[in-house]
């Protein structure tokens, strides 16, 4: 049976996974174990050991602490106070910001700037 704290756990590392566009195979290799093993983990259908959530950390550049933000007292909130990439619509303009050349970047941080001080 799923405990909610491993599929709380497993939910952050998809979420960081996706949001850094990253495959569930790459961060395997990072990691040095089979891409079959992050869906199990993601799922929350296996138990993320504390060297390998340390080492998933590591991969996706967080610290260890990210996977368990949201939770209090072993219970899942809703929702992580003040984590925008909850929302789809908002990980997906991250990502293809991110995917833009450093140049567009910088133009399209800008605009968006110069836009909702207009607001």
């Amino acid at each position: 049976m799923k405990h909610n704290v491993d599929v709380h756990v497993g939910k952050r590392i998809r979420h960081r996974r996706w949001m850094i566009g990253m495959t569930q195979q790459q961060l395997a290799e990072k990691v040095g174990i089979k891409f079959q093993q992050i869906q199990k983990y993601e799922t929350g259908m296996n138990r993320v050991s504390a060297s390998r959530l340390w080492d998933i950390a590591r991969a996706v550049d967080v610290p260890v602490s990210f996977f368990f933000e949201g939770l209090e007292d072993g219970h899942v909130q809703n929702t992580v106070e003040g984590d925008i990439l909850a929302d789809k619509e908002a990980l997906q303009l991250v990502r293809a910001y991110y995917a833009m050349p450093e140049a567009q970047r910088r133009q399209i941080f800008e605009l968006a700037r110069v836009l909702s001080d207009a607001a």
